[in-house]
């Protein structure tokens, strides 16, 4: 949950930061281009003037100062109406084939000077036309570079985690091996000594079951060698080997097709799989209650397998968490059990793991697809 929690914290960080640049950008460029534009309607003010002195210059009139405010415009586009509609004159416009248009345009945007018996109609600069677009792409950019940030950090954690979970594994199956080979060979000298006791076969399944536990956490980390089963073999052995090992008030059901529905699995991971989902429906029923397990195959060869309990339940705001690796809502869980399975079920075979309901004081359903 530490993790969780430091993630969610980093992200929410991340995003308020975003925020914060992408509001500071769009305020700083709302002021700096309506100064720009203020400065840019007192420049045409200046143009429009200049064009007034110069339709009303005689032959003693110097209109250098005129001619060089008149010229000086190189940005702005600029179209001159006559009182009866014509067009006078255009600055800084390329497209003269809809200059009427255009004009309109810049009517109803309220870009014009009145001069005389002419309109000048303006329109922003392409400098100016830029720098409104620019916090925009700017929003843009930040935006991707959180989400690159947020995977990146996700990407970089779960490779270390996979990285300990590995070495954790390994090493665990390492270390049960030397007491496992030890506990077979005394459970073959108390099956020599003790033929008749009924006990000792008990013993010598838990035994294997060891030694099929050290197996599964040996191949965590390398990718497992499918081979054709019996999905229908898979699900009724731990079914069997669950009903010794629980309490008599929970009662376990099998429903499978007649046929034996044959899969490309890693039998000893996939039972791994079947049985935490029914250890966690144990855990939810405190002991009382009923799990069900359902095989299904469609016209597509495609197979599904249902562990339903009549649980406690999962709280709505849990369901998205409890694939998540630290999640539990155990006081003594490490929230990996889960974690693992989705990871043999997905990476391993390709397949799918989900909740498929859950409603709180009724139970669960997970769900697997393949």
């Amino acid at each position: 949950m530490q993790w969780t929690d430091r993630i969610r914290q980093t992200k929410i960080i991340l995003v308020i930061a975003a925020v914060i640049i992408a509001v500071t950008s769009l305020l700083v460029s709302h002021y700096l281009i309506k100064d720009l534009s203020n400065e840019e309607r007192k420049k045409m003010e200046v143009w429009a003037e200049a064009l007034h002195a110069l339709n009303h210059a005689d032959e003693h009139t110097d209109l250098t100062l005129v001619l060089d405010v008149m010229q000086g415009n190189t940005t702005i586009p600029v179209i001159v109406i006559n009182d009866k509609g014509g067009i006078d004159d255009f600055r800084n416009i390329n497209d003269t084939l809809h200059l009427q248009e255009y004009a309109r345009k810049m009517q109803k945007a309220g870009d014009t000077i009145v001069i005389g018996s002419q309109i000048v109609c303006y329109d922003e600069s392409l400098l100016l036309k830029r720098l409104s677009q620019y916090p925009y792409w700017q929003l843009g950019i930040v935006m991707i570079f959180v989400v690159v940030a947020i995977f990146a950090l996700l990407s970089s954690k779960k490779a270390e985690q996979n990285k300990v979970w590995v070495g954790l594994s390994k090493e665990t199956a390492h270390q049960l091996g030397t007491p496992i080979s030890s506990l077979m060979a005394w459970v073959e000298i108390l099956k020599e000594n003790h033929p008749d006791d009924d006990l000792i076969p008990e013993m010598d399944k838990d035994v294997k079951r060891l030694e099929r536990i050290a197996e599964r956490f040996s191949k965590i980390g390398s990718i497992p060698e499918p081979k054709d089963c019996s999905m229908n073999k898979v699900i009724e052995h731990v079914v069997d080997y669950m009903r010794h090992r629980i309490s008599n008030k929970v009662e376990i059901k099998c429903i499978v097709p007649d046929h034996d529905v044959i899969v490309s699995i890693n039998a000893s991971l996939f039972e791994w799989v079947i049985e935490n989902l029914c250890k966690n429906a144990v855990d939810a029923m405190e002991g009382c209650g009923q799990i069900l397990l359902t095989l299904t195959q469609n016209d597509n060869n495609k197979i599904a397998i249902e562990v339903s309990d009549t649980g406690k339940g999962i709280r709505k705001k849990d369901v998205k968490h409890v694939f998540t690796p630290g999640f539990t809502t155990k006081q003594r869980g490490w929230g990996l059990g889960l974690s693992l399975a989705k990871r043999i079920v997905e990476d391993y075979h390709k397949g799918r793991i989900f909740v498929k309901s859950s409603e709180l004081g009724k139970g669960t359903t997970f769900r697997i697809e393949l």
